[in-house]
């Protein structure tokens, strides 16, 4: 046994067609595993500490650059457990809603997407009209399948080096990216930059909670002698060590950055010297992915519970990084769970801030728009009165250079994995019919900001339930082998890629002004909608041509209203056209008061009739 052991020093595994294991002994005895990949001939091996990065250009290798700003994206959020396996399956057919089913303990832990799943689905994304891909973490994470419910939504990472083999390896990620790019997609990588998976564990093993802001638990030991990775990691120093953050600290300076994600082991990310050096490692190991894959952007998850100056160092990092490989309009979009206020500061031109004696520039592209997706879905199902929506973009106002370019700074949602802050989950569809689905997708395509459409709402899916798992169905079926639903035919997808083709064809959907529109029963008196069933309009204005959007927010009644247009651009007598959602034309006509110089046009819409006219 032990002459066997010392022959398998340098034992090479072959296990695939272009990848092997090399076993390997390490200092402390025992034997430790890295995979090496080919790819086109090159042998790729995965590293385990920063100083094995290689961070020059790849030589022969042309990064991907794409000139679109990132307003003129469709992003589609995928979670890649619950996108596609590696089964060849077939569609379900039909218009009507393609519905994913699970019980609560197959979808607590992996379903079994892949990398590899979504590449050879990239089409039916493609053909919704997106043009972006945003993937759950990829990195491989924790395993023990009692904590953190078996990992598989990926922000319990324990190796920021290496994709988790249960989706796959480092040359499925290239080919996905590769894939993408041939069909002009761009794909964005999940950063979790401010903690990293349960890897040790405090005194007793059990949970610690935040106490006091001066106050350092030890660490009392770690759960897997090989991780994490970068082995760099292995330092207590890098951690706030301070335990959870309580149920009231979430928002509450400094809890809210010092304290741990739940079981999830927060950084150390403060300017301190093992904040510095901790700040480093990270950065080299996100940077590696743009180098090794060719992504096009990360979204960084809890980015107000990093501080300030490491979220800012983290995003110029990746920039200037990516502007040395050659890849232009690299995104760098955040999560950032807060109203206005909060969200105000990280983005867009009066974001310089101080923190300390210091003036810094967060650097992040975007936002994701929480304060929108509290508001929307409501108006659309008629819960919630349509002045909020109107009022939410006056608030916005003073962030704008004009009223185009704020769609720069936000990326819009309704509908998402976590639906942070409530109870009781619901997705969009849940309890909605098909027609408010497509207005509400619609809205985000036609509207200011970057839509985003979260995975399974194209085909209705309406998980509900008392926890997250609910709302991540699998789009394969998990009792059948041969049956997926990626469905071309149901009615929503349908319908949303008829919308994002017109979005494609007029610019003015892409970088116009917006104005909300003033709607009249009567044709006289005109006024924004105070209450359900209403007539939701709005224009997106772009030098000499405006686009006319609305929606009628009635279930069961047709509405007639007259609607606003810009006098400036319209006279008596001239059309407007359908665009998407009807035929013909609709007049533009003179205000019956010969002294009021307004235009409208009067739209007759069916219940939950969605339209653009140009």
């Amino acid at each position: 046994m032990k002459d066997q052991r010392k022959q398998s020093h340098e034992l090479h595994i072959r296990v695939a067609a272009h990848c092997y294991v090399h076993k390997y002994r390490q200092k402390s005895g025992n034997f430790g595993i890295r995979v090496i990949q080919r790819h086109r001939g090159r042998e790729m091996s995965e590293p385990r500490s920063v100083r094995d990065i290689d961070l020059a250009p790849t030589a022969g290798k042309k990064y991907w650059s794409c000139e679109r700003e990132w307003r003129e994206e469709f992003i589609y959020f995928l979670m890649v457990d619950r996108f596609h396996d590696d089964l060849q399956r077939q569609a379900v057919t039909g218009s009507g809603r393609s519905a994913s089913r699970g019980t609560r303990e197959q979808l607590r832990r992996f379903c079994g997407g892949t990398l590899r799943g979504i590449t050879r689905n990239l089409d039916y994304i493609r053909d919704l009209g997106c043009t972006a891909i945003w993937l759950s973490p990829i990195f491989e994470n924790d395993d023990a399948p009692d904590r953190n419910a078996g990992s598989y939504h990926g922000y319990a990472i324990r190796n920021y080096l290496s994709v988790d083999p249960r989706f796959g390896t480092k040359l499925d990620l290239i080919e996905l990216v590769e894939e993408a790019h041939k069909r002009e997609m761009r794909v964005f990588l999940d950063a979790v930059a401010n903690h990293c998976g349960d890897v040790w564990y405090y005194q007793g093993d059990v949970p610690y909670y935040y106490s006091d802001d001066h106050r350092l638990y030890p660490v009392a030991g770690w759960r897997h002698p090989d991780y994490p990775v970068p082995v760099e990691l292995r330092n207590p120093d890098y951690y706030h060590r301070r335990g959870q953050i309580r149920d009231w600290g979430w928002d509450s300076f400094p809890e809210t950055q010092w304290g741990d994600f739940f079981s999830l082991k927060g950084f150390n990310n403060d300017e301190n010297p093992a904040g510095l050096e901790l700040q480093e490692i990270i950065i080299a190991a996100h940077r590696y992915w743009i180098r090794e894959a060719d992504i096009d952007g990360y979204r960084m998850d809890a980015v107000k519970h990093m501080g300030e100056i490491a979220v800012a160092r983290f995003c110029q990092a990746m920039r200037e990084y990516a502007c040395f490989l050659g890849k232009r309009q690299f995104f760098l979009f955040g999560e950032l769970v807060g109203g206005d206020d909060a969200i105000n500061r990280y983005t867009g031109p009066n974001t310089p801030g101080r923190v300390g004696d210091k003036t810094i520039f967060y650097g992040l592209s975007s936002v994701l728009d929480f304060p929108l997706y509290w508001i929307l879905p409501g108006v659309i199902k008629g819960f919630t009165p349509p002045m909020n929506l109107v009022n939410r973009y006056e608030a916005l106002r003073e962030r704008a250079l004009n009223r185009g370019e704020l769609g720069r700074y936000l990326v819009t949602f309704v509908d998402n994995h976590d639906q942070i802050g409530q109870n009781y989950k619901r997705r969009l569809a849940a309890g909605a019919w098909d027609e408010q689905v497509i207005a509400a997708i619609g809205y985000l395509i036609c509207a200011l900001g970057t839509p985003c459409i979260y995975y399974g709402t194209e085909q209705g899916s309406a998980g509900e339930g008392p926890s997250d798992e609910f709302i991540r169905e699998p789009m394969f079926d998990l009792n059948d082998p041969q049956k997926n639903f990626l469905n071309k035919d149901c009615r929503i997808y349908s319908e949303v890629s008829k919308i994002t083709a017109v979005h494609r064809n007029y610019p003015a959907l892409r970088f116009g002004r917006m104005y909300f529109r003033e709607i009249s029963g009567n044709g006289w008196d005109f006024g924004f909608p105070r209450g359900h069933p209403c007539t939701l309009a709005f224009s997106r204005i772009l030098a000499e041509e405006e686009i006319l959007v609305a929606y009628n927010t009635s279930t069961s009644e047709r509405r007639r209203d007259h609607i606003i247009v810009d006098c400036g651009l319209h006279s008596p007598g001239d059309k407007m056209r359908y665009l998407y959602g009807s035929q013909g034309e609709a007049s533009v006509e003179r205000h019956p008061d010969l002294h009021n110089g307004s235009v409208s046009v009067q739209l007759d819409l069916a219940p939950m009739q969605f339209v653009i006219l140009r």
